[in-house]
């Protein structure tokens, strides 16, 4: 492991005896390479990065390049993105809430004009900085979570978006994927222990802090109108319609406010 990500290995070991840091030149996703490891047996606590990510996949299998990863009209030098997934038994109650859960500590480490988009972004000013991708498999009555966060560091073209995706070198001038790591990680395991022990409920005030849809007419991909009322204790967002108030949960439904669409980017 490069220097730089010394002090990320030091933090995590302090909060959760036994988690490993291992960072990669070159993956094609880390959260893909974490679910290949589980299904071979690979189960131990981990906090994979990858300097440069070639097949990122975000919610509703959307893909995001990068590090120096590339489409036919995107280019992006390394450094431009922190990508990471974290690897870990768990056995909460319910999983309801976890990438909310996930977004209020990540907010709050970085910086307080970050915004949340249920059910699994970082906005800043209307605009995606970052993502969560959360996924699960079956490990002997428990299960091993991955935990895929992607931010953006560096500026980042629109490529035919209404507006470019937001970048972290906005709100923090110079912040590397180490210096940004070393932010987010410990926090983060906290956070997500906190998260098997109690749930959503006590990260439910902090998301109504950063909650960028509160108020916004939104349309669902079944038709579905209304607007955007906070979320419940479960993590379900909540949605006023002509009908009354209803609460969404599956993940299967997309967002589509009268906000700019951004495009989507996890690990």
């Amino acid at each position: 492991m490069s220097a730089d990500y010394q002090p990320v290995a030091q933090a995590l070991a302090k909060h959760w005896p036994g988690v490993s840091l291992e960072v990669c030149d070159s993956l094609d996703s880390t959260n893909s390479e974490l679910m290949r490891r589980a299904r071979a047996g690979q189960v131990q606590p981990i906090l994979l990065v990858a300097r440069q990510q070639t097949a990122g996949r975000g919610r509703l299998g959307r893909q995001w390049l990068s590090g120096t990863g590339h489409t036919d009209s995107d280019v992006y030098g390394e450094g431009a993105s922190l990508t990471f997934s974290l690897g870990l038994p768990l056995a909460p109650a319910s999983w309801s809430g976890l990438s909310l859960a996930v977004g209020v500590s990540i907010a709050a480490s970085l910086h307080a004009e970050l915004r949340l988009k249920w059910p699994n972004d970082l906005w800043l000013h209307q605009r995606k900085l970052a993502g969560i991708l959360i996924e699960t498999t079956a490990l002997d009555g428990r299960r091993y979570a991955i935990v895929g966060v992607g931010i953006n560091l560096g500026a980042r073209d629109d490529n035919g978006l209404a507006r470019a995706p937001a970048w972290l070198g906005e709100l923090l001038p110079g912040m590397d994927a180490p210096q940004t790591l070393l932010r987010i990680a410990a926090p983060l395991l906290q956070a997500i222990r906190d998260f098997e022990l109690r749930g959503f409920a006590p990260f439910q005030p902090g998301f109504a802090q950063r909650d960028a849809l509160m108020g916004e007419p939104l349309t669902l991909s079944d038709g579905t109108c209304g607007t955007a009322h906070g979320v419940n204790a479960d993590g379900a967002l909540l949605l006023r319609t002509p009908d009354g108030l209803k609460a969404i949960t599956s993940s299967e439904l997309s967002l589509r406010a009268v906000l700019a669409p951004q495009s989507g980017n996890t690990t």
